[in-house]
């Protein structure tokens, strides 16, 4: 008989183990996840698949790994607290590939997001006929500076000279757009009211108002008459009002600084990216600002010496405008040996976008403008060869944004990351990634406080006879409209060239459900955004992430607070801002927040429970004032179904509360809680969140970008029920859309195509579902016939 020799002690490792895991909505949950193996986590939204993967084991992962560092540098990172568990086990070192949007810099591109711009930079320093200097007098992100002035030189034993030197270092910034390709002109009508004066606060910027710092400089500052209308203004006092240089001045007795009205609004509000701007804020940019391209640069964001310089026949940005599947053949044709190995890793870093369906992009691409997807698959570009082996990889809905053409694409990707010995974790909705996984989790049964546990774990085959929504759903398949809507009117678009639209003409029908389609980097959002989006009557329910702290929430998000907050002062004859936790009524031992947060320097800081409020965040005298019996704590601990039979009847009716909380449920956000802060909500929760918020007036048009992002498979019936309701109602409703189950179930189809970048553009296929299906002339309408069977 042989003997098998003993188990290496170091080879037992081979699970991540998980016991009584209690973060967010989590219920002691205890799993075993193997290593080096593709674990999909399934639920719908809400289940707590987020807060098991990404709030307790990625989160553990780098907080250990910050602990190895000194405290020195761990006073430089930001402090980590350990997730409510009571064992992790197993863990290794997590990389974690979100779908946070990037580039919130409004210089951030495709190419500085990747470091593609860095290597480009270092190959024209090399390469480049005229040289002009280091990679940095190629960077839009340096300017050029020229000093000069005396120096002091040391010469030993107490003997010095003075001598006169100049410095000089040449950027690639273009100076007059300050490296952003575009300019600004201000509308100087939207900045105030020029009938009044700075007494009578003029300004109409958000935030400008005279009870702010803003409004008080102004006026304090000196150099205006506070009491005369702007419009009299001599010249003197309008330069002043304007185009002042920065200026010390003392206001109310404190030194501060003056500056014109013009440099002012370009530091503190232009500077910023637009996308990544509050609601309010943005729309003011939008109504007061014009952008066009710098005159100077012609939007490549270079100063004249980095354009003169070529490498076979190109400047650095005419080759970072190129499409990078283009880009990567030109980079072939470089065969100077100096900079061989260079062009190698250049080489593979392009073909790494080709692989995960980015070869579309250029590199000159603002990083804000891409979409979740987008964002996720090129932070993924990075880790793709990588020579690391016994790493977790933590994706969230990596086929986000993804054509079902693109999908098998991306599962393969994992695969090869699992392949190099790898543990891949995946949260995802999409059933040919949940069948491609080794192993499956289930969380579940429902979202919020009915979720949090597992349902089921292991294999895909069991999941399928386990019963478990996940289960039940995973082989659905739509089916074909039998009958369509008849359209109402058109909305032409003509002559369409946003990005890679090649003129486009289409007649999109109103009154029914429109479905535009096609691979990514087709042009659909080109389209839409371009085209139909700023329209009058067009309300768009993008992808933007919600915005908002810690303290907001569904209710203040909403708008929900504001009705409640009437009707709890009407019912105690009070004022409303006792009852909001950010103003009057606020407890005073935690400043409304409802946590005490203690700082203990290079260690986590520690959240306790408010001792004053009990976590309540408001002041005892304002938990005493009730309506229908309840305080304003207890309505904000609330789920929204709660919240509606409370509000629907007796002396707590609040009507204008109903019509918010309506919505809310509408879209299958009923289990939520009105108080939860907004951080703890997943994507899909959010992406619902917003389109309750965006109500469309009767005869509207109502534009969605990918709403089933985030979705479970049982969540998407529940929305086509609502997107059939809105149409029935009499709303418009577009989807730019990849699930098929949307596409099936529209009344009319954009498809456009055929490819991507250069080979989209174009409308390929106009008409019904069954039509699509039926031609098989296009990449969705080959897979939409797959998908429904036909």
């Amino acid at each position: 008989m042989t003997q098998h020799p003993a188990q290496h002690p170091a080879d037992v490792h081979d699970v991540v183990r998980v016991v009584g895991a209690r973060e967010h909505n989590l219920r002691d949950v205890s799993v075993d996840i193997p290593k080096r193996r593709m674990t999909v986590f399934t639920g719908v939204s809400g289940s707590g698949k987020s807060s098991l993967v990404f709030a307790t084991i990625a989160a553990e992962s780098q907080r250990l790994i910050n602990e190895t560092y000194s405290a020195f540098v761990q006073g430089f990172m930001p402090s980590l607290a350990r997730p409510d568990v009571d064992l992790l086990e197993g863990l290794t070192t997590a990389i974690v590939v979100g779908q946070e949007r990037m580039g919130a810099d409004p210089r951030s591109t495709v190419g500085t997001a990747t470091d593609a711009h860095a290597l480009l930079r270092i190959l024209f320093s090399r390469l480049g006929e005229p040289r002009i200097g280091p990679p940095s007098a190629y960077s839009f992100n340096v300017p050029s500076v020229r000093a000069s002035g005396a120096i002091t030189v040391e010469r030993g034993q107490g003997r010095t000279r003075t001598e006169k030197a100049t410095f000089t270092r040449l950027g690639g910034m273009c100076p007059r757009c300050e490296g952003t390709g575009r300019v600004t002109d201000l509308d100087l009508s939207a900045l105030y009211d020029d009938s009044k004066s700075l007494n009578e606060g003029p300004f109409t910027i958000p935030g400008w108002g005279n009870d702010g710092w803003y409004g008080r400089i102004y006026a304090g500052s000196g150099f205006l008459d506070p009491d005369k209308p702007i419009r009299d203004y001599t010249e003197r006092e309008r330069h002043d009002l304007l185009h002042r240089a920065p200026t010390k001045v003392k206001v109310d007795g404190i030194n501060l600084t003056y500056e014109g009205l013009v440099p002012k609004i370009q530091k503190s509000i232009l500077s910023k990216d637009v996308e990544a701007m509050q609601p309010h804020v943005r729309a003011f940019v939008e109504r007061a600002v014009t952008f066009t391209t710098c005159p100077e640069c012609d939007g490549t964001r270079l100063g004249p010496e980095a354009r003169s310089s070529r490498v076979r026949g190109l400047n650095i940005a005419e080759v970072c405008a190129m499409q990078i599947t283009d880009l990567a053949a030109w980079v072939r044709g470089v065969d100077e040996p100096e900079v061989a190995p260079l062009v190698r890793g250049l080489q593979h870093l392009l073909d790494s976008f080709d692989a995960v369906g980015l070869g579309y992009l250029s590199l000159d691409r603002p990083a804000s403008t891409l979409s979740g997807g987008e964002a996720q698959r090129t932070k993924t570009i990075r880790h793709l060869g990588s020579a690391l082996t016994d790493v977790t990889y933590v994706f969230d809905e990596p086929t986000a944004g993804l054509h079902p053409h693109d999908v098998e694409r991306m599962t393969g990707l994992l695969r090869q990351l699992r392949d190099g010995g790898n543990t891949v974790l995946v949260v995802e909705h999409k059933p040919e990634v949940v069948e491609a996984a080794d192993h499956v989790v289930d969380l579940g049964p429902g979202a919020g406080a009915d979720g949090g546990t597992v349902c089921y774990q292991g294999t895909v085959a069991g999941l399928r006879a386990s019963g478990t929504t996940t289960g039940r759903h995973l082989d659905d398949r739509a089916r074909l409209k039998t009958s369509v809507r008849t359209p109402t009117g058109v909305l032409e678009v003509r002559g369409a060239s946003t990005n890679n639209l090649r003129d486009v003409d289409v007649d999109v029908p109103l009154g029914v459900l429109v479905a535009v389609t096609g691979v990514a980097g087709s042009g659909k959002s080109s389209l839409v955004h371009g085209s139909i989006a700023r329209r009058e009557g067009v309300v768009v329910v993008d992808q933007s992430p919600v915005r908002g702290s810690r303290r907001s929430n569904p209710a203040t998000y909403s708008g929900l607070l504001e009705p409640v907050r009437k009707a709890f002062a009407k019912a105690n004859g009070v004022k409303p801002a006792l009852f909001s936790a950010n103003s009057e009524g606020a407890c005073p031992g935690c400043g409304g927040a409802g946590v005490v947060v203690t700082d203990l320097g290079v260690l986590a800081s520690v959240e306790s429970t408010c001792e004053d409020c009990g976590g309540r965040r408001y002041r005892e005298e304002v938990l005493e004032l009730r309506l229908g019996g309840r305080d304003i704590s207890e309505v904000l601990a609330m789920p929204v179904s709660g919240a509606l039979e409370f509000f629907a009847s007796g002396g707590a009716r609040v009507p204008a509360a109903l019509a918010v909380l309506e919505r809310l449920a509408d879209v299958g956000l009923g289990y939520l809680t009105l108080g939860q802060p907004l951080t703890t909500l997943s994507g899909g929760e959010r992406q619902r969140l917003k389109l309750a918020t965006r109500p469309v007036q009767r005869g509207g048009l109502l534009v969605l970008d990918e709403p089933t992002t985030g979705l479970h498979l049982a969540d998407v019936e529940q929305l086509l029920g609502l997107l059939d309701r809105l149409v029935d109602g009499g709303t418009s409703v577009l989807v730019v859309e990849h699930h098929q189950a949307v596409v099936a179930h529209a009344d009319h189809v954009v498809d456009l195509g055929p490819g991507a970048g250069h080979a989209g553009g174009r409308v390929v296929f106009e008409g019904t579902p069954a039509q699509l299906v039926a031609a098989r002339s296009t990449l969705t309408g080959r897979h939409l016939a797959d998908y429904v069977g036909a």
